[in-house]
């Protein structure tokens, strides 16, 4: 069974998509492995700061010694992402962007 949660947007990072403000509802990824899919948005951990969670759109996977890694990216020019931080592990997708249900003022 799948949890889900709500998530509201800070930043600019996931614009225009996700704006500042906007209210998400997030389906949670907890326990067993997930297929991800390219081109979806999802609730990440920040790599660099522990406890900050980051929505990014995955753009690419691949398989590196037997381990699939992840590259995401903001959908802003300017986001801080994989560009910055490099491939992502699985483990640090948190949840699955489904819907925007309150856009943002």
């Amino acid at each position: 069974m799948f949890g889900f949660s709500t998530v509201a947007v800070s930043g600019i990072s996931m614009s225009p998509a996700y704006r500042q403000g906007d209210w998400l509802l997030v389906r949670k990824l907890s326990g067993k492995k997930h297929t991800l899919k390219i081109g979806a948005v999802y609730l990440i951990q920040d790599p660099i700061r522990p406890g900050v969670e980051l929505l990014k759109r995955l753009k690419e996977s691949r398989m590196e010694h037997g381990v699939v890694r992840y590259w995401v990216e903001g959908d802003d020019p300017s986001s801080e992402d994989s560009k910055k931080w490099g491939w992502l592990a699985g483990e640090q997708f948190f949840g699955k962007v489904i819907l925007r249900y309150r856009k943002g003022s």
